[in-house]
């Protein structure tokens, strides 16, 4: 790994919780999660333990040999007990539907759908029924790479100024280096969930990628930080590279080729499926259909939508090490740098815990049997949780997808899975490892959330005092108005409008909802007097996780 040396960078700010703007956005690091099932697993019970193992025949194993075998009859056993699995998460998450798949030596050996597509609805969930897929687009759209890796129109190494003369990451030296890899790798530099923000008030792709130049930087390929704009600029790189739209490249290199009828990496393509899960998120304490997550302009980071079938054909392909059942679709050379470890995700929670790496869109992990892991989760707060693990040496692979924001049952479904296929038990009870983790995600945030107005709040000046036209760099234009006697602030190139409530003095509150403040947040506004200049400034608090959510006002 390249590292490179000259002035220091700015590292970007720790964030709490999932880390968007004040926590990560969903779009989908649950890499936190993940680091879960790398630490050893507690103790199963003397009833539970699998039998002794033998050493394996040198003349037969594999390069790799791992020293715990795991038995075509274990493997098959673990299988026969997803559909109970299967009920007894959705029976303690209450999640309305999901939809799981197998893959073992080249085949789909189990596909099933559980529970309702929409709630309140009578359609039921099967294996063909069409999911948003959230972060699982990740590893998806790195096989889409490797095919254009293995055309010759790039490299994993291409510098992404080869394609898009524009790009901009705010560094000559940079700018020149950074490549396709290294976005995918998650290690650019650019700070954790990069130009979420600016998605979440409106801004499509092209506008997002070029914005990112103005964000505090971290060490480029020292530090990794997970990026879903980041990844999506080294997909448009891609594209234009092979004079396409992403959308119809995916389809015409992967999808069409691998029969993933049901798949698509246009949003208004899932909308129009009639065998379609919707998104739910829960209002009141019940599950209801949102179907507000309209994630194209990140749409190679988590715009897809698939079904478990299409999925397992994926899989199968992926597990191949590039031939499908229908031939070679990818060369071994181009697809393995994807599936190995490029980068190590952070620091081990303790020094006997596993390291956890990324490759190019793939979690590249060690299981507690010496295993290789291949994985990813996706999860979206507005109505979607995916999971997808495979164990390359015992040519096998389970996908998750569910219609409900991440409660960690995708998760503990494909860990549990592993466990029973490789030891023939569940290592912990997963689900309830997971279940406090997920539930801080999709926890509502501001420091404000839970906060009784103060009760000798000093009162708000005359509304011209607020009321104007403020720019921004980063968000761009903002504007507050008077309305019916109350002020809105309005972001984003749409003018997204958020009614503002006096908290104290020149301070207001905002409640935004979108996929990086779930239902329930709470914002800060803050009109801030600068002596001697004109007007106020303007400071949001759901836009300043990276210390860019003040707002000038025009004179």
């Amino acid at each position: 790994m390249s590292i490179r040396s000259g002035s220091p960078k700015t590292k970007p700010r720790r964030r709490r919780g999932r880390g968007h703007a004040c926590r990560q956005p969903l779009g989908f690091n649950l890499l936190l999660a993940a680091l879960l099932s790398l630490a050893s697993p507690g103790a199963a019970g003397a009833d539970n333990m699998p039998p002794a193992f033998a050493m394996p025949d040198p003349a037969t194993a594999p390069p790799m040999a791992v020293l715990l075998p795991a038995p075509e009859e274990r493997i098959a056993a673990a299988i026969a007990s997803l559909d109970e699995l299967g009920r007894d998460m959705q029976e303690r998450t209450g999640i309305p539907g999901l939809a799981i798949a197998v893959v073992h030596k080249g085949q789909t050996v189990y596909a099933r759908g559980f529970g309702a597509r929409a709630v309140g609805r009578m359609a039921r969930v099967d294996a063909d029924t069409v999911f948003l897929l959230a972060s699982l687009s990740k590893p998806v759209g790195a096989t889409v790479v490797a095919t254009q890796v293995d055309a010759g129109r790039v490299a994993w190494d291409s510098p992404v100024r080869e394609f898009l003369p524009w790009f901009d990451m705010g560094d000559p030296w940079i700018d020149e280096h950074v490549t396709i890899g290294d976005l995918y790798a998650h290690r650019s530099g650019l700070p954790d969930h990069a130009g979420d923000d600016l998605e979440d008030i409106g801004f499509g792709r092209r506008a997002v990628l070029e914005r990112l130049s103005l964000l505090p930087k971290g060490d480029f390929r020292v530090d990794y930080a997970y990026t879903n704009f980041g990844l999506t600029a080294a997909a448009e790189a891609v594209a234009t590279a092979a004079g396409a739209d992403w959308a119809d490249l995916s389809e015409a290199v992967l999808y069409g080729p691998l029969g993933m009828t049901s798949t698509s990496s246009r949003h208004a393509d899932y909308m129009a499926r009639e065998n379609r899960a919707a998104s739910h998120v829960i209002v009141e304490g019940e599950y209801r259909v949102a179907d507000r997550r309209q994630p194209d302009a990140q749409s190679p980071a988590g715009g897809v939508s698939s079904s478990a079938n299409d999925m397992a054909r994926w899989m199968t392909m992926v597990l191949g090490r590039g031939t499908a059942q229908s031939g070679p679709l990818i060369s071994e050379e181009a697809l393995a740098p994807a599936l190995s470890a490029q980068v190590i995700r952070g620091a081990p929670m303790d020094i006997s815990a596993r390291p956890g790496g990324y490759g190019f869109g793939f979690n590249v992990d060690t299981r507690l049997t010496g295993r290789v892991r291949l994985s990813h989760s996706g999860a979206f707060a507005l109505g979607a949780s995916t999971s997808l693990a495979m164990a390359p040496d015992l040519d096998l692979g389970i996908v998750v997808l569910t219609n409900a924001p991440p409660t960690g049952a995708a998760e503990a479904i494909t860990a549990s899975f592993l466990d029973r296929a490789e030891i023939g038990a569940d290592s912990r009870d997963w689900l309830a490892a997971y279940a406090p983790i997920m539930a801080s995600l999709i926890a509502p945030v501001g420091r404000l959330v839970g906060v009784a107005p103060p009760a000798d709040a000093a009162p708000a000046g005359p509304a011209a005092t607020y009321v104007g036209a403020y720019d921004n760099a980063y968000f761009g234009p903002a504007s507050v108005t008077e309305t019916t006697g109350s002020l809105v602030l309005r972001l984003g190139p749409e003018g997204r409008e958020l009614p503002m409530r006096h908290w104290d003095g020149d301070s207001f509150v905002v409640y935004p909802v979108t996929e990086n403040q779930p239902a329930g947040s709470v914002s800060l506004v803050e009109f801030i007097a600068t002596p001697g200049e004109p007007g106020m400034t303007l400071r949001v608090e759901h836009l300043n996780g990276e210390g860019l959510g003040v707002f000038r006002r025009r004179e």
